[in-house]
């Protein structure tokens, strides 16, 4: 039993370095590493069936799989469609012209098989449901019933912040301002909290099949937005081209939505 429930992880990690490898070789073609962003969310969808249909297949465990589908269908498709047309990433532009000639092989490392391997850690809850079944005894239908709770909360963060965010890029007239509107009224980062708030939602959904042990995937999810890849680096760019920003930051919550100091 463990040796097939280690096989499965493993497999797992195959999956997301596979997707993550025909996905380079297209970045190599059309020159832009950007194209992992928009495969991010369709990674966890492809693991998520992976483990479901290796697993139990009971079909109590097909709602986290459903509602990780529909989330990352969604932020995948948002993501293809707000980058469309505007080529690669600042990001991915500067470690382009950091590594010349060599960037081919340095982005299959660094962007493509990184990102495949945090995806299969931040995937684990997902891979505890589909093994352990969910088991609803005593007051553990209630863990699932907060987590499918939150995930509504998070997708709604993330959903409607992006959506609002858009529509205030497409007036011209605020051009240069700050969002200060709507959800970003009260977080200065509501899709960044709603996105944490679903993986943590997969986590207490994975209590009833036994995933307490999993709670390493979520954690590094949150650690990833606030340190390295979301809160900071975007804050950092901001202040920098926005002065205004600095004011925003003070009266508005980073993360956790809150009323306005």
């Amino acid at each position: 039993m463990c040796e097939s429930y280690c096989l499965a992880a493993l497999a797992g990690l195959l999956v997301a370095l596979g997707m993550m490898g025909l996905i380079w070789l297209a970045s190599l073609w059309r020159r832009d590493a950007s194209l992992v962003d928009r495969f991010w969310g369709f990674g966890f969808v492809l693991l998520a069936w992976f483990w479901w249909w290796l697993g139990s297949r009971d079909l109590l465990t097909l709602l986290p799989v459903v509602l990780v589908s529909i989330w990352g269908v969604r932020l995948s498709l948002y993501l293809s469609w707000r980058n469309w047309g505007h080529g690669e990433d600042y990001r991915y532009r500067e470690m382009r012209a950091k590594h010349g000639g060599h960037f081919w092989w340095v982005s299959l490392f660094t962007v493509f098989s990184l990102q495949a391997v945090i995806m299969w850690v931040v995937a684990f809850p997902l891979f505890a449901l589909a093994y352990g079944g969910l088991h609803l005894e005593g007051v553990l239908w209630v863990a699932l019933a907060a987590g499918v709770l939150l995930w509504c909360v998070g997708l709604f963060f993330e959903a409607v912040g992006d959506w609002q965010l858009t529509r205030f890029k497409a007036d011209p007239a605020n051009r240069g301002k700050v969002m200060d509107r709507g959800l970003w009224r009260y977080t200065r980062h509501p899709n960044y909290f709603g996105d944490i708030c679903v993986w943590w939602a997969f986590w207490l959904m994975s209590l009833p099949a036994g995933g307490w042990w999993t709670a390493f995937g979520p954690a590094l999810m949150t650690i990833a937005i606030i340190r390295f890849s979301g809160v900071s680096l975007l804050e950092k760019s901001l202040k920098d081209k926005k002065p205004e920003y600095a004011d925003y930051v003070r009266r508005t919550n980073a993360l956790i939505p809150g009323p306005r100091r």
